[in-house]
């Protein structure tokens, strides 16, 4: 690897970075907060001096057309690690320690939506919008961001736009990559302007009718609420944030050609999304069925919390409408259940991804025919085409690595904490960029308790998930880590 190349682009992503992060200034200046603009200047100025460091020890006009696969993954896997520490260089002004701050920076930029705040009147308007600017800059990716907006990655762009979200198939909706960035991040901010617009007309106030859209279409889940959405006891807002929600954790390729190109079938003609559909249908008739017949809630109530919950989960927002840590068993299972599927792939959501458990489904309906036919040819396909072998490999391989990440991190985090329910729910809504889970980490709980310890484990897990555990998975292999100076 180019070690020139590797800090040169890092370098770019920093000042680019410290330029958004003068953002929340606007809200203080509007809400009057003049206190709260000193943390922002200082975290801008330390990004950018950063950046600047990185481009001078780079070389400055550096050319990325030559970036390989590895770089890529190295800059992407660094530029959200280093990304996510000068975010939490505000957080340090407001009393956090810097393991607390850089939690809640990751745990936003990853969308992840574990918070480890107690008491949300201790903070200014513009702390909570910048918890959420960061989930929404994140839900459609730091590189995705960059390789719309940056010339200088117009080529090399397309290593590192398939290594921020290594799914099991790289889709373009242009040819050129920056143009496909440019759609998706067309799509995400139309949808996000017209969700903040029905929130508005709801009746929400305008502040968090904002930061509420930022999140929801990042499926972050941060709400300025202490509460989340139950705190608003707004059934309308709840149904409007139900919606987009459910689209934050469709393909927005899909979206992008339904919505933009006008192709009506784009959708229906996707595997993926139709299971994506039959099981949020699905699951939340079964929620609502136990929320009816042994909470004591009505009908209108049930359905409109089981909906709300299971695509909060399933998309990995992390939203509440209602405070599950409190349902019975049966439902909380339903709810654990969604927990391992996801939103579907080129989407906001984190998890497995529905295409992968669509794939689980039909590999092992496979392997059932294929015993009973030994020598029949039977392909794995989906939408129609044959699934590649590599492409198979590469599912089966994210699938086995995710359940061994997920014991490992549970069973320590268990040790640790004395508590099983922390350990391997904490370690299911981290990894999957959930958010809150159940218990003491539930959704009006905090992860501010847990022990130091946790916290890191927690903090890898949202970065590994984040990247979809290929990037992370290639880094333990020892020709990674080859690297010469460059030019």
């Amino acid at each position: 690897m180019n070690t020139r190349t590797i800090v040169n682009a890092l370098g770019l992503i920093l000042i680019g970075f410290g330029v958004i992060i003068l953002t929340p200034i606007i809200v203080a200046l509007l809400e009057k907060e003049y206190n709260s603009i000193l943390p922002f200047i200082v975290a801008s100025i330390c990004g950018i001096g950063v950046g600047l460091i990185c481009q001078w020890r780079g070389g400055w006009g550096h050319n990325f057309d030559d970036v390989k696969r590895s770089e890529g993954m190295l800059i992407v896997t660094l530029a959200w690690v280093v990304t996510a520490a000068v975010g939490a260089i505000p957080y340090l002004f407001y009393d956090l320690s810097p393991l607390d701050a850089y939690f809640e920076s990751v745990s936003g930029i990853t969308t992840t939506g574990a918070t480890i705040l107690t008491d949300f009147s201790l903070y200014p308007k513009d702390f909570f919008f910048w918890r959420s600017l960061t989930q929404w800059l994140g839900g459609m990716g730091i590189i995705v961001l960059f390789v719309a907006i940056l010339p200088q990655f117009a080529v090399a762009g397309r290593r590192m736009f398939f290594a921020e979200a290594p799914g099991p198939t790289e889709e373009k909706i242009t040819p050129r990559i920056t143009h496909t960035a440019k759609a998706l991040w067309l799509i995400y901010v139309l949808l996000t302007v017209v969700e903040i617009a029905l929130l508005y007309w709801a009746k929400m106030p305008i502040f968090d009718a904002v930061c509420n859209g930022l999140t929801t279409m990042a499926a972050g889940g941060f709400s300025p609420h202490p509460l989340s959405i139950m705190g608003y006891q707004n059934p309308t807002a709840t149904w409007i944030i139900t919606a987009f929600m459910f689209l934050a954790g469709s393909n927005f390729a899909l979206q992008y050609r339904f919505i933009v190109q006008r192709k009506p079938n784009s959708l229906l003609r996707s595997e993926e999304f139709r299971l994506y559909v039959t099981i949020v249908l699905t699951l939340s008739g079964c929620l609502c069925a136990l929320l009816y017949f042994y909470h004591d809630l009505s009908f209108q109530v049930s359905l409109r919390d089981s909906f709300f919950q299971i695509v909060s989960i399933i998309t990995t927002a992390g939203f509440s409408s209602a405070d599950f840590a409190l349902w019975l068993v049966p439902a909380q299972a339903v709810l654990l259940i969604v927990m391992f599927v996801g939103g579907c792939a080129g989407s906001a959501g984190g998890g497995i991804k529905v295409v992968r458990i669509l794939f689980v489904g039909k590999y092992l309906k496979r392997e059932i025919a294929q015993v009973l036919h030994p020598r029949a040819i039977l392909p794995v396909k989906i939408d129609r085409g044959t699934v590649p072998d590599d492409i198979q490999r590469q599912m089966i391989g994210f699938l086995l690595f995710y359940i061994v990440l997920m014991v490992a991190s549970g069973l320590l985090v268990t040790m640790i904490e004395g508590n099983a329910a922390i350990g391997f729910v904490g370690t299911a809504a981290t990894i999957g960029n959930i958010g809150p889970g159940f218990g003491e980490i539930g959704p009006m709980g905090t992860f501010g308790l847990l022990s130091i310890p946790t916290k890191i484990i927690f903090i890898i897990n949202m970065v590994v998930g984040r990247l979809e555990l290929i990037p992370f998975l290639v880094m333990l292999h020892p020709d990674f880590w080859v690297f010469k100076s460059g030019s």
